[in-house]
């Protein structure tokens, strides 16, 4: 069995090094581990010192594309490179590399399709109380949408078997935590959640986004299109049946005023209530046709993953 530990990263210079090199190369029931990393357009030496570090194979892309991008070819590659479970970490050493066992655990026995590192960020000192509050709530949420329990929908330290890899589709550009985590939800994927302890990373700053409320924005963007990829028609009827309610209301209420004060005036108003009612209705049509249009999806995503298998191979049996 054959593990390949993806690295996206970019400008990972000072600790892309002590990550690879903290890597168990020996994990009882594995017969190799490789490393690949995926330098998403770094402007200092990270992929120099990836590879004095003793990474496998260094992909670059050339350009920043973004974590999304970085994550999506480094699935493709590690299948590629025959991978019989994939883990995706950090560069910038946040997950110790002696977790790597227990994480994939779950996958290599069969329990799990997809195991994600539950990081215990409250016992971490000096954490700030708010943002673990958000980062409870978001993980609350998006354990919602994707059906799930969801301790931790921000960790990027995971593990994924070799099916769930072939069948793992990111569309976004921004992250893809959120986005994977609905979508196995979704897809009734057997998912197992590996408590982990993380390194502490004093005054250091994300490189995914500038400040929290960008963060916030993006991931409820993310949280929206892919929900509404795999339930269209219940997004589009609820905000329609929103719409036409209120155009109902205001219905209602004119009816009322005309048969007690002698229906003069606030004709607008019944336009207005009118006017509600029919895009409600319209809302709730194009969440049908959205319905029927997620049905071919399904059929094309099987045929992606036909192919994605097909051209992932092992390089030993092409």
């Amino acid at each position: 069995m054959r593990l390949v530990v993806q690295i996206p990263c970019h400008n990972e210079a000072a600790t892309i090094g002590r990550t690879i090199r903290e890597i168990p190369r020996q994990i009882q029931g594995i017969d190799q581990v490789q490393v690949l990393v995926i330098d998403d357009g770094s402007e200092d030496k990270t992929a120099e010192a990836a590879q004095q570090a003793g990474a496998d194979k260094v992909v670059l892309l050339g350009e920043k594309m973004g974590l999304a991008a970085a994550f999506r070819a480094g699935l493709d590659h590690a299948l590629r490179m025959g991978a019989d479970v994939i883990v995706n970490t950090d560069g910038d050493n946040q997950y110790p590399g002696a977790e790597i066992p227990a994480l994939i655990r779950p996958v290599v026995e069969g329990r799990a399709e997809m195991a994600i590192a539950e990081r215990k960020l409250s016992e971490i000192d000096g954490y700030p109380r708010f943002k673990l509050i958000l980062q409870k709530l978001g993980s609350w949420f998006t354990g919602v949408l994707a059906g799930q329990k969801t301790p931790d929908a921000a960790s990027g330290f995971r593990a994924w078997s070799r099916e769930a890899a072939l069948r793992m589709d990111v569309y976004g550009d921004f992250s893809y935590t959120v986005e994977t985590l609905i979508e196995s939800g979704r897809n009734r994927m057997r998912l197992a959640w590996v408590p982990v302890r993380v390194n502490p990373q004093p005054g250091r700053k994300s490189r995914l986004y500038r400040n929290l409320i960008q963060y916030l924005a993006r991931s409820v963007e993310a949280m929206t299109r892919t929900y509404s990829r795999y339930e269209p028609l219940r997004v589009f009827l609820a905000i329609g049946g929103t719409v036409f309610a209120g155009g109902f209301g205001i219905g209602v209420w004119f009816l009322y005023y005309f048969l007690t004060a002698g229906g003069k005036g606030h004709v607008q108003v019944l336009i207005l209530g009118a006017a509600l009612m029919i895009i409600g209705f319209q809302v709730a049509l194009i969440g049908l046709v959205a319905d029927l249009i997620a049905g071919n999806r399904k059929l094309l995503e099987e045929l992606i993953y036909r192919v994605r298998k097909m051209e992932a191979r092992d390089p030993e049996q092409k």
